[in-house]
């Protein structure tokens, strides 16, 4: 029996069969999202963590996001504990996504008082006995930890009463030094909020949806937050006004862009 050598053709398809479900498996499409649980499902970030696509869910709970098989996807909010999914094999065939997130309770140790009070607070705190020192992360509230600022007082008031002259604050407030000191905080506080915009939003997003290049994506921003509401809404998560703005101020700024060029 002569042996029948496999021609280009049939070694061809055995290699297509083979890698097929390597090449379906790497597949990214577009799926649809969907957050079930019933209140404050608005505004919840999911980030793809292993391509960088993100996305905020709507009124509703629902989102977009592009992925594929074994894909791991960030959910956060602040109402619900942080859940990380992997994109099964079934979520990208059937092409949706189901998602039901755990509430987010803060809860305090419980606190037992002696019996041994006396009424006078200053005594009595120094009856506690505290094992360790705790700080704002420990009890899951914010606070700060930085040193105070420099307190800008009122010209009428606070350095000139009836009574006195803070002589100082008088000086400063003519030098023009108050004046400098506002607007470097305002400054800082906009490359602050303008750095969280970009991370949360990147700067591909910028570029694909708005064709900012990523070179102008953070004078972009910083046009944004110097033109309108955005620092505003963007702090009370208000995401669809936040996209909005974007949408709006990005005609304007490529305009002016295409102006500068010519």
């Amino acid at each position: 029996m002569i042996p029948i050598k496999p021609n280009f053709n049939s070694r061809t398809a055995c290699l297509f069969f083979i890698l097929m479900p390597i090449i379906s498996l790497a597949q990214e499409k577009t799926l649809k999202g969907s957050i079930t649980n019933l209140k404050d499902v608005q505004g919840i970030h999911i980030l793809n963590t292993s391509s960088r696509y993100n996305s905020i869910t709507d009124s509703y709970g629902n989102f977009t996001i592009v992925a594929k098989p074994l894909d791991t996807l960030l959910i956060s909010s602040v109402t619900y504990v942080p859940e990380q999914v992997v994109v099964s094999r079934q979520w990208h065939d059937d092409g949706v996504i189901t998602i039901t997130l755990t509430a987010l309770v803060n809860e305090l140790a419980e606190v037992f008082l002696g019996p041994q009070l006396t009424g006078d607070l200053e005594r009595d705190l120094k009856k506690i006995k505290v094992e360790d020192q705790i700080n704002f992360d420990d009890v899951g509230i914010p606070g700060f930890k930085g040193e105070p600022e420099e307190k800008i007082p009122k010209l009428v008031g606070q350095v000139i009463t009836p009574i006195s002259v803070d002589v100082e604050g008088l000086y400063k407030h003519l030098s023009g030094y108050y004046k400098k000191l506002r607007l470097q905080r305002k400054w800082q506080k906009q490359n602050v909020l303008a750095s969280q915009l970009i991370f949360q939003y990147t700067p591909s997003f910028f570029e694909e949806a708005y064709k900012i290049p990523q070179d102008r994506v953070y004078d972009f921003v910083l046009f944004c937050l110097e033109t309108s509401n955005l620092q505003q809404h963007f702090k009370k998560e208000n995401y669809a006004l936040v996209v909005s703005i974007f949408d709006t101020k990005a005609k304007e700024y490529t305009l002016r862009l295409h102006e500068k060029k010519e």
